[in-house]
């Protein structure tokens, strides 16, 4: 009989059953062969912090953190990374040592997913233009700069939540009215919606884009539907558009490399099957 601990991993939530990571994650350890498990949990806020601090003496050598405990995830954390830290979330957590480390890497999903779907992206080709200043916001404007885009031009519906990225993040920041956007697309040589416009069964995405460059990098983290109202106009105008099922997948990259000790591909297979 083998002493050999089966690793477990899964993702927190509440609620949790539209979670894909499950289904993700179970279909790279059946393809890589990976005795291991990847579960749902749906855990209340409450119960967040002493189901996390608990979750290694199950067998569990990490999970992944979504809405509402990304926040709570950094506050009870032995080790947060530098860029978890600049974006004030966790979704990663890995259990080693008696310690919870945690880490973000929405914004390593969104840069491994441009360079994916636009491989001759240029970051340092001029500013780039980033609707909305939620959490998501954080994770793509930490990535842009890291990438070395210039200046971040930020419009947020409530112009307030805007300006208080820039104070976070500095003068590499220049917010923008809403109302602006439709004049200001032609500087931009990436363009990204962070905000849930034009999402299935939210608002509906009215900006004005008649003012999009041809070649213009124009991404959407938005994934249901897969092709939004901005990527099928940006299409429309000559641009290299970017679905948001891309930074789903690659966001999932590091942490199941840290708890299976195998990176996995992200490739058309892999969008096939979360797809279906």
């Amino acid at each position: 009989m083998s002493d050999v601990k089966i690793p477990l991993a899964g993702v927190i939530g509440c609620p949790i059953s539209h979670s894909r990571s499950p289904i993700l994650h179970g279909y790279w350890l059946k393809k890589y062969g990976i005795a291991g498990h990847y579960v749902p949990m749906h855990v209340e806020a409450a119960d967040f912090e002493v189901a996390v601090r608990n979750m290694h003496k199950l067998g569990f050598v990490g999970c992944n953190v979504t809405i509402p405990h990304k926040i709570r995830a950094i506050e009870i954390a032995d080790v947060v990374t530098d860029r978890a830290s600049m974006i004030g979330a966790a979704n990663t957590l890995t259990f080693r040592d008696g310690k919870i480390y945690a880490d973000n890497t929405d914004g390593y999903g969104f840069t491994a997913s441009i360079w994916q779907g636009a491989p001759d992206w240029q970051p340092d080709a001029g500013p780039a233009l980033v609707l909305g200043a939620g959490g998501a916001a954080r994770a793509v404007i930490t990535a842009l700069l890291d990438s070395g885009v210039p200046e971040i031009l930020l419009a947020n519906r409530t112009r307030t939540n805007a300006e208080a990225l820039k104070n976070d993040f500095g003068a590499k920041i220049k917010v923008i009215e809403w109302v602006q956007v439709a004049a200001t697309l032609g500087s931009a040589s990436t363009v990204v919606n962070t905000t849930s416009l034009g999402m299935t069964g939210g608002p509906e995405f009215k900006v004005n884009l008649d003012g999009l460059k041809p070649k213009t990098i124009v991404a959407d983290i938005v994934y249901t539907p897969l092709r939004t109202t901005l990527l099928n106009e940006a299409e429309k105008a000559g641009c290299h558009t970017v679905d948001g099922l891309g930074m789903l997948l690659h966001q999932a990259v590091p942490g199941f490399e840290r708890w299976f000790g195998h990176r996995p591909d992200v490739d058309d297979e892999t969008r096939r099957v979360i797809l279906a």
